[in-house]
């Protein structure tokens, strides 16, 4: 399945800033990035995404802060004359597990206020999780995605997407639940996020949500960057779009244990109001690439933004620290490299792109990315709207990621 492509791309295309004055600032030839801009181009035309929508900053300019498509109108399965809405860069997009990111600083900032200790039990803050056998289950073992419990044990009819916005009910099935994969590297795509948030709360006596709010999104100036979005802005939200191959067994396995419930019924539940509104830790923050791209300059610069210190520097160093190892990560069945709340890259290539061990962030359900570089002092988001797995969008995914990190090194 795959969107409607003009030949022409200028009339979809939407710059928020003087690019080209900012290339030069930030160490970028005018041939640098007119590669950069050609190879995100390229992953427009492969059709996988009805919406494309870019930030990077190089030694903290904005080089480049653009979209290209539709937030509305344009998915594979629209017919040819539906109302269309162009995505802009100003257009929320959800950025779902690279939510992850934001909850793990969070967390880390909660330490270094000493509200928690992340070597602890997450037991001693939350006595309920250590009644079924995860008594010596810690906050940096849930944070690096060896806490024990990647998933919920659920009966099929009972797996659905809706449950996330359950929150009690959510913590009480997990709390419940043995664990499942001891100590091993296993992806939490759903269940870390809620119980590092209710640790969070139970800890501060406030939703995670404003928590968030005072320590990154009032700080750093942001509009949107909230969990869920707020009913007025629903308007300018772009949907998400299944689309690229389908998605059969055993990828269609292998993406449902890490998802909780099978691929299109994500995508379906995304779209929902009640997902809106939802605050799901793990999952559903909105936010614009620029804004991203602000977060993790911020973790870049050593948590300072505009002078003001968020965070300590010996916290971004934690952060960013390798919990062990690449190894293989028994949800995601790939190998994988994590800190205390990111996604590593790694050498010669990784998530990131080719010789990025040094770059942290996180990947969003499908081609969501944000992430830091500090060799080649860069932070960047990309936000896209079709969701596929499979597809020739990740040689032009693969493509992007080389080049900017060729023509940033």
């Amino acid at each position: 399945m795959k969107v409607r492509v003009p030949r022409d791309l200028h009339a979809i295309t939407t710059t928020a800033d003087d690019v080209e004055q900012a290339g030069p600032r930030a160490g970028l030839s005018s041939t640098d990035t007119k590669a950069i801009w050609a190879a995100l181009k390229g992953l427009y035309r492969s059709g996988a995404h009805p919406g494309v929508s870019f930030c990077l900053r190089r030694h903290g300019e904005v080089v480049f802060n653009r979209s290209i498509g539709h937030a509305e109108g344009n998915g594979p399965a629209d017919p040819p004359l539906a109302p269309k809405r162009l995505l802009t860069p100003d257009t929320p997009v959800c950025l779902f597990s690279a939510s992850k990111a934001v909850t793990a600083v969070l967390i880390h900032k909660l330490a270094e206020d000493g509200g928690i200790d992340l070597n602890q039990r997450v037991s001693h803050y939350l006595p309920e999780f250590g009644a079924a056998g995860k008594q010596q289950t810690t906050i940096s073992d849930v944070l690096a995605h060896r806490g024990g419990f990647p998933t919920m044990n659920l009966p099929k009819p009972e797996r659905r997407v809706e449950l996330m916005e359950d929150w009690d009910r959510v913590i009480r099935l997990i709390c419940e639940a043995p664990p499942t994969s001891g100590r091993q590297m296993s992806y939490h795509a759903i269940t870390g996020g809620f119980i590092l948030a209710e640790v969070l709360q139970r800890v501060t006596g406030e939703p995670i949500a404003k928590f968030l709010d005072q320590h990154i999104r009032k700080p750093l100036k942001m509009k949107h960057f909230t969990y869920g979005i707020a009913k007025k802005h629903w308007p300018d939200v772009a949907i998400n779009y299944e689309a690229g191959a389908p998605v059969r067994f055993p990828i269609s396995t292998v993406a449902e244990r890490a998802l909780f419930v099978p691929f299109p019924e994500v995508v379906r539940a995304s779209n929902t109001d009640s997902f809106k509104t939802a605050v799901i830790p793990a999952g559903n923050i909105f936010a614009t690439a620029d804004e991203t791209s602000r977060f993790f300059q911020m973790l870049l610069d050593g948590g300072v933004v505009g002078g003001k210190r968020i965070l300590k520097v010996e916290t971004v160093a934690r952060i960013a620290r390798p919990v062990g190892r690449m190894n293989l990560d028994r949800t995601l069945m790939i190998p994988m490299r994590y800190s205390e709340g990111m996604m590593l890259g790694a050498r010669p290539a990784g998530l990131y792109g080719p010789d990025t061990a040094d770059a942290f962030g996180h990947l969003g359900f499908m081609n969501v990315l944000g992430w830091a570089d500090p060799s080649r002092h860069l932070s960047a988001a990309l936000l896209t709207t079709g969701k596929a797995i499979l597809g020739t969008h990740l040689i032009a995914l693969s493509r992007l990621l080389t080049v900017i990190s060729n023509r940033c090194g």
